[in-house]
């Protein structure tokens, strides 16, 4: 007999709705079906409820969030409390992951993907439904968020103020809302296998061959251009790689057919352009000829005028620029 999921009936949220398909993509729920209500009789004849009931019990397959002293993150490193879809991840996250991914990855894989996912997508659901501010309360926002989010876009799915729907109609706007959360979340895994992951193997390589690079291992420098600052930072904290062991500049190849080198300054956090240590200010603003004579190093390109990044048109001429930016 086919298995039921149950939730609550009338409006609902993102995270109801992305718990619903993950649990869909489980074995144990692929074929399940779904009933939305708040009778507590019907819904004590599901097998597993979300969203709805007052019980956060696994054991017992029941996951809401909503009760006085729930307290769930996804680990004793997370602060933010768990919506159902967080407590519907935690549980069967790497089952749908797999699933999603396929079964030729390895285990460190779909454990690095798991926890990347639930990082930079789930968690923001949670914080979402549980109330919970990106920023502190005392900084005024300089614009209005998106009205494109995933979770806005779920909103929209429910009647407005003024339309009148009927149960029926509004339960199928929750599938329609369910499946969007899902091709969400099932793109945006895709993409972390087909080109975050592979980036991630590229600065490991770097990391890993570093010292071949410079003797003083802060240099890295990538096989081809890749987006190479989260991964880095991650691995600088996962291997201990601070202080005077960070790294302070990457190379990498230009893809383009001159063969032509960048060199880029390590920043101190991936979404900025303060630098660890910036190109030399004597070279900042120059071009070509007039560079390398001013660098005394062939085949300059540019630096910019920020400091951040330069260019040449070899690698030796990269790693010269990063060898007398690291003395200078």
């Amino acid at each position: 007999m086919p298995k039921v999921i149950g939730t609550h009936s009338g409006h609902f949220h993102c995270d109801e709705a992305l718990a619903v398909w993950m649990l869909k993509q489980t074995a144990e729920f692929n074929d399940a079906s779904l009933v939305r209500t708040r009778d507590p009789a019907k819904l004590a004849e599901s097998d597993v409820i979300v969203d709805v009931g007052g019980v956060y019990d696994p054991a017992q397959s029941k996951f809401d969030h909503h009760q006085r002293g729930f307290v769930e993150t996804f680990d004793e490193k997370h602060a933010t409390k768990l919506s159902s879809a967080g407590l519907v991840y935690k549980h069967f996250g790497r089952e749908v992951i797999s699933n999603i991914i396929g079964k030729s990855h390895s285990n460190e894989d779909l454990e690095t993907i798991y926890q990347k996912t639930y990082n930079d997508f789930i968690e923001s659901l949670d914080a979402n439904d549980n109330g919970i501010s990106a920023y502190p309360s005392d900084i005024t926002p300089l614009f209005k968020e998106s009205p494109t989010s995933l979770p806005s876009r779920v909103a929209k799915k429910n009647p407005a103020w003024n339309e009148s729907l009927t149960d029926p109609e509004i339960d199928a706007r929750f599938v329609e809302a369910s499946n969007l959360t899902g091709e969400e979340l099932a793109g945006y895994v895709k993409n972390l296998i087909a080109a975050w992951l592979p980036a991630r193997t590229l600065v490991v390589d770097a990391l890993e061959h570093r010292n071949e690079v410079h003797l003083s291992g802060r240099v890295l420098a990538l096989e081809r251009s890749c987006p190479w600052k989260e991964h880095l930072m991650d691995l600088e904290k996962e291997r201990g790689l601070t202080g005077d062991k960070s790294i302070l500049y990457v190379l990498y190849p230009e893809s383009s057919p001159e063969g032509n080198w960048r060199i880029q300054c390590v920043p101190t956090r991936p979404e900025g352009f303060e630098n660890r240590k910036s190109l030399p200010e004597s070279w900042r603003g120059f071009r070509d000829n007039e560079l390398s004579q001013i660098s005394k190093i062939d085949g300059c390109i540019f630096v910019h005028a920020g400091g951040f990044i330069g260019g040449n048109k070899s690698r030796h001429g990269a790693y010269e620029m990063a060898r007398l930016s690291l003395e200078l």
